[in-house]
């Protein structure tokens, strides 16, 4: 039976050097490329949302009409 060789811990002033140094390769977006990104998510919302309001608008009619053929 092979023996487990557990991970070697790391420290916390360590670990706070491995953050600082991963977070500094980090590519922040520019305020124009967030501002961009958001409305364009915005403009997407609302196309979904007209999209599944008219989905839903046409399943209610299918609906109602097949409930008013049984009464």
């Amino acid at each position: 039976m092979a023996e487990e060789t557990k991970p070697k811990k790391t420290s916390v002033p360590e670990f706070v050097n491995q953050v600082r140094s991963e977070t500094s390769k980090v590519v922040w977006p520019t305020r124009d490329e967030t501002i961009r990104t958001a409305i364009f998510v915005f403009i997407m919302m609302v196309l979904l949302a007209l999209f599944f309001l008219g989905i839903d608008t046409v399943f209610q009619a299918v609906v109602n009409f097949a409930l008013s053929l049984s009464i």
